[in-house]
């Protein structure tokens, strides 16, 4: 057996018996590099996983996730519940809209689908149930709807993938992803408003015990959480700060939000939320720094070179092509996160993108679409099983709306796909290099 082979079973057989995505990564690296290389070779390990996360645009990460945290926790999700309910009012469909809408503004300042769920979900499903829509519908609109911030900027997964993809500038791809994001959340929105109407969720009377928020006030209390998406564009518009900055920029004004504007947290709270941003970045990292492993391992065995050669000798054809590369990404979204998926499928497809000429930045946000499905498609859909806990359903309950926002949202990822512009007219507009 070729030592290519020897390290992709080895990481499937320890995938399929349970082992953490990381922790499968760097032993099947190591199972290669016993395979193929020398033994000694295994003294890179320690050299490998430091580079793997020795890189300065990795700090974001962290960061942003820590201004998630602190966002969900200085009440701002409600805020904005209030403000979206002001503005839209009583209707058919009303809180559904409410629902997307504020998934959408929250992504823009967590970049994390699971928070933006967890932070949307806490504040939207009692009032949804009140107003008589299913759990299992409520929790599959939030789940979907969260997905939207892996394309809204500032975006994790975005981050990560700037730093794979040699030579893309990530102030280009938050650019490119505002767009597509913006059409996920609309294309959740149309059969969401359909289904309310359909079936008399929500009449065009408030529910009871309920009254309509004015737009006055609750614009005001709006106004801090409506600002961070301002704050963290413009600056890296105006050259203010870079996105490593930007991330910066964002924990300090969130924190500046919750202890004393909104006034919801304490200084024991935020010192929580260092702890609890710590372990949720050092899992990220783990599977960054373990991933080097696998990585190198797969250079130095042409492992990587023979797979793209492979996928690249199926057909000339390159919508065939991508088309294909999208069915394999959904599949991976549907079991691994983001992160795993850009650090086991880059390297490969990097000389795939190479060779049919693919802007990275759109092939980027093409990803980035597909993923944001995977997110919400059971059976691992991270997402959908942070709202289906906190509203007490079961997963399964949820899978015949999942496959409804499913199609909705690759309605819009095919979109993105004929017409690259919807992606790539923003960031040529601004200037930024497209790589």
């Amino acid at each position: 057996m070729s030592p290519d082979l020897w390290m992709l079973l080895a990481f499937a057989g320890l995938l399929v018996a349970g082992v953490p995505v990381a922790f499968s990564l760097g032993l099947a690296g190591a199972a290669g590099i016993l395979a193929g290389l020398s033994p000694a070779m295994l003294a890179t390990l320690g050299t490998n996983t430091y580079n793997s996360i020795a890189k300065y645009p990795l700090i974001a990460i962290p960061l942003f996730i820590l201004t998630g945290l602190i966002f969900e926790r200085a009440g701002v999700a409600a805020r904005l519940v209030r403000f979206a309910q002001a503005l839209i009012g009583p209707r058919h469909g009303g809180l559904a809209l409410v629902a997307v809408l504020v998934c959408m503004i929250m992504g823009g300042m967590s970049g994390s689908g699971p928070a933006d769920a967890a932070a949307v979900a806490m504040v939207m499903l009692p009032s949804m149930t009140r107003a008589g829509y299913p759990r299992p519908f409520s929790a599959t609109l939030i789940a979907a709807s969260a997905s939207t911030a892996i394309l809204i900027p500032p975006s994790v997964a975005l981050i990560l993938y700037s730093i794979v993809v040699p030579g893309v500038d990530l102030r280009a791809l938050f650019a490119a992803g505002l767009f597509p994001g913006m059409l996920a959340g609309l294309a959740l929105l149309g059969p969401a408003l359909l289904v309310s109407r359909r079936y008399g969720w929500e009449g065009g009377t408030p529910v009871e015990g309920a009254e309509r928020p004015r737009v006055g006030e609750s614009f005001k209390q709006a106004l801090p959480a409506l600002f961070a998406p301002v704050l963290i564009l413009g600056g890296l518009r105006s050259g203010l700060f870079t996105p490593t900055e930007a991330a910066v920029v964002a924990v300090a004004y969130g924190a500046l939000v919750g202890l004393f504007l909104t006034r919801e947290m304490s200084w024991r709270d935020l010192w929580g939320l260092l702890g609890e941003a710590a372990v949720i970045s050092g899992v990220v990292m783990l599977i960054i720094a373990l991933a080097g492993i696998f990585a190198w391992a797969g250079t130095m065995l042409g492992t990587f070179r023979h797979l793209a050669e492979w996928i690249v000798g199926l057909s000339d054809s390159g919508p065939l092509l991508l088309v294909l590369i999208m069915l394999a990404v959904l599949v991976a979204g549907m079991l691994l996160d983001a992160i795993s998926i850009y650090l086991i499928m880059m390297p490969i497809l990097i000389p795939v993108m190479q060779h049919f000429g693919w802007n990275p930045v759109w092939f980027g946000i093409l990803l980035a679409m597909n993923i944001a499905i995977g997110q919400f498609t059971p059976p691992v859909a991270v997402n959908l099983m942070v709202t289906t806990e906190i509203a007490k359903v079961r997963l399964e309950q949820t899978l015949g709306w999942a496959l409804l926002f499913v199609a909705a949202m690759a309605g819009a990822l095919v979109l993105v796909a004929v017409f690259p512009e919807i992606a790539l007219w923003l960031p040529r507009v601004l200037g930024y290099n497209l790589g």
